[in-house]
């Protein structure tokens, strides 16, 4: 799919209107659908979150720009509700937690290897060993709770096998941060971190959202638990954005962003109907570009082809199983840890300090896996020798 931001205009805003029957339709299915489909809802919903979070932030520093800013608002605010509502009933809310770690698996893994950076393709491979490991905890708490194997939800695109384990993810802040990445940076990049920072602000609030509902206490503290780690993970991709840019600059590339995530949806989707969705929410995204395109001239005077280069999409993320390089990166650093913003063996000591604190009465995730290993079928497989005889 061949789009030049600067070139394609899209649809214009004042025609992007929605009913709520638009807005809420047949939802997917977590068995006859494919499970990148849910993948790539999950992440879009995650995209549209964090542009509203943006637009929001915007809205409270700037006068002149509220008033676009809330027409743009409104209608991400549609978009947001689309997409989140292809999830349906059949999902449990553990389900959709698997739904979201192996988003962020496959997601962040395709990222780390497309990001041309090398320092910030670290970032992406810490963690992600990270999010493969709550996928871990999270599967023995759903063969704990529902008696459910993940496997019907991942489909065999993401191994469930432990990494760098939950219990040592627990860092002092400052051991969170990264070196931002320059005000020259490849589109790439800026796309990148962008992409993970509102992907796992999403993942982020919604443990802290449905945490509080299971009776299950131990299930109750691994939310808990992992909740504060996507914590950490938004402050780790978050502190990637070089901070020097001015609000109109985030704006631009956040909208460039949703394209360049929509076309990608858009050109891996297999079913039809969702696919429909990815393209007329490309066109929308286009039309909210242009306008943070001439706010970004009229009121900064800069030429965007300093943020954008020369408008070209770079290569999209690939909805795929990456599992040969995930398994490279356990295999390869999962030993590794932080010390302020560099990668390393020996971790920074108040990092200790602030893990032997929260871990004091022990570990949920490490108790929810004590006796857990994944195995096809979970409970029904697991016969005894005695049994079989």
């Amino acid at each position: 799919m061949s789009i030049n931001l600067f070139h394609d205009k899209g649809l214009p805003l004042e025609r992007q209107r929605m009913s709520w029957k638009d807005m809420v339709g047949k939802p997917i299915s977590k068995l006859d659908d494919d499970a990148f489909t849910r993948v790539r809802v999950i992440l879009m919903n995650g995209l549209e979150l964090d542009s509203l979070r943006t637009k929001q932030v915007a809205l409270r520093c700037n006068a002149r720009l509220r008033e676009p800013l809330a027409q743009l608002m409104r209608v991400e605010q549609h978009q947001a509700t689309t997409i989140n509502w292809l999830l349906g009933a059949d999902h449990s809310p553990i389900e959709t937690t698997i739904g979201y770690e192996q988003t962020a698996i496959e997601v962040t893994a395709s990222v780390a290897k497309l990001e041309p950076d090398p320092y910030l393709a670290q970032g992406y491979r810490y963690a992600l060993l990270e999010d493969f490991d709550h996928l871990y905890r999270y599967s023995a708490l759903l063969d704990r709770l529902e008696g459910k194997d993940a496997n019907n939800i991942t489909q065999g695109y993401t191994d469930i096998v432990p990494a760098r384990e939950t219990w040592f993810h627990h860092r002092a802040p400052e051991h969170d941060l990264l070196r931002p990445y320059a005000a020259d940076a490849a589109l790439a990049t800026k796309l990148h971190a962008l992409t993970l920072t509102g992907g796992e602000y999403q993942t982020h609030d919604y443990y802290m959202n449905i945490g509080p509902i299971f009776a299950d206490p131990l299930a109750r503290q691994l939310y808990a638990e992992i909740a504060s780690v996507e914590s950490q993970h938004i402050t780790h991709y978050g502190s990637m954005i070089n901070p020097g840019e001015s609000p109109l600059e985030k704006l631009l590339i956040s909208e460039a962003c949703e394209v360049w995530n929509y076309a990608g949806c858009a050109s891996q989707e297999g079913n039809p109907r969702v696919r429909a969705i990815w393209e007329r929410f490309l066109d929308y995204e286009l039309g909210h570009f242009q306008i943070a395109l001439n706010l970004f001239k009229e009121i900064e005077r800069r030429d965007p082809a300093e943020v954008l280069g020369n408008g070209s999409l770079p290569e999209f993320i690939q909805f795929e199983s990456h599992r040969d390089f995930v398994r490279k990166v356990i295999e390869e650093e999962t030993e590794l840890r932080k010390n302020g913003t560099e990668f390393t063996i020996d971790e920074g000591k108040t990092s200790f300090d602030y893990r032997k604190a929260v871990n004091a009465d022990g570990s949920p995730s490490q108790a929810v896996s004590e006796t857990y290993s994944w195995a096809s079928g979970t409970e029904l497989m697991r016969v005894s020798p005695e049994a079989a005889r």
